[in-house]
């Protein structure tokens, strides 16, 4: 009982020197101001003791302890499946980890050309025997064959593979190389386009022209010897009856014979 009116007195002391310390203000509108709310703080597991010396009798003097603060739960840290901590405030997305970069691609250049057939070693040009009567510098197609022969001196002549007319567009003769045109224009005929309106009425010389690099004509008719943007057709039969050859050899050929030459289409 002693204990307790001991506490109880000290108590009362405390309280009266520490409403002797505070000073005295005098504010003209103190009568209408609001006290000012007290600041909260969350104890982690303690008591709220009212701090100040109670505080210190009761909390064994651990006063200077700092104090722990308890975190809302309204703002947890949680991870993310991408390793960034994200928070959200009740219930609502706050951050988010940054998007990946876009992926990089790397331009591998245009796709290449699907490979064409090769063109049978058979009609390569190359040189061959001849025992015929023509005289060197002759030129003759040998059309069931599909070759082409230029006469030279010495029993022998050049052989070249040649494209033929398909059945009903093969024909035989004698005709003179009347012109030579290096990348000729082609201009259907009209039969031609009467047979293949899907054709253009002219096309411009070049690479995609059916005529090729060089041209050779025959006459005063349609048949030319000329190159082709179709090599792998040499050895064939599928013109409308001219003489198609691989450019390259059309550029040796235009390149040996002169206008006037001799022209056998057997």
């Amino acid at each position: 009982m002693q204990r307790v009116a001991s506490v109880a007195l000290l108590l009362s002391a405390v309280g009266l020197s520490g409403a002797l310390a505070q000073p005295m203000s005098i504010s003209p509108n103190s009568h209408e101001s609001s006290p000012r709310p007290m600041p909260v703080r969350y104890g982690a597991g303690e008591p709220d003791l009212g701090g100040g010396f109670i505080e210190f009798l009761f909390s064994g003097g651990n006063q200077g302890r700092a104090p722990r603060y308890q975190q809302s739960p309204a703002y947890q840290q949680t991870p993310s499946a991408g390793g960034y901590p994200h928070y959200q405030n009740r219930g609502e997305l706050l951050l988010q980890p940054p998007p990946p970069p876009p992926p990089m691609y790397v331009h591998r250049g245009p796709a290449a050309e699907p490979a064409q057939p090769a063109v049978d070693p058979r009609f390569l040009k190359q040189v061959v025997s001849y025992d015929g009567n023509e005289k060197p510098g002759t030129i003759i197609v040998d059309t069931p064959s599909k070759y082409l022969y230029l006469v030279q001196p010495g029993g022998k002549a050049l052989r070249y593979g040649i494209g033929v007319g398909r059945p009903g567009f093969a024909w035989a003769g004698v005709k003179t190389v009347s012109q030579k045109r290096e990348w000729p224009d082609w201009r259907p005929p009209e039969d031609m386009l009467k047979r293949r309106p899907d054709l253009p009425t002219f096309m411009p010389g070049g690479p995609d022209n059916p005529l090729g690099a060089r041209a050779l004509y025959l006459g005063s008719s349609l048949y030319r010897i000329h190159g082709s943007n179709e090599p792998w057709t040499i050895g064939q039969a599928v013109s409308s009856g001219c003489i198609r050859m691989r450019n390259e050899d059309v550029i040796d050929l235009y390149e040996r014979v002169k206008v006037g030459t001799k022209v056998v289409v057997i």
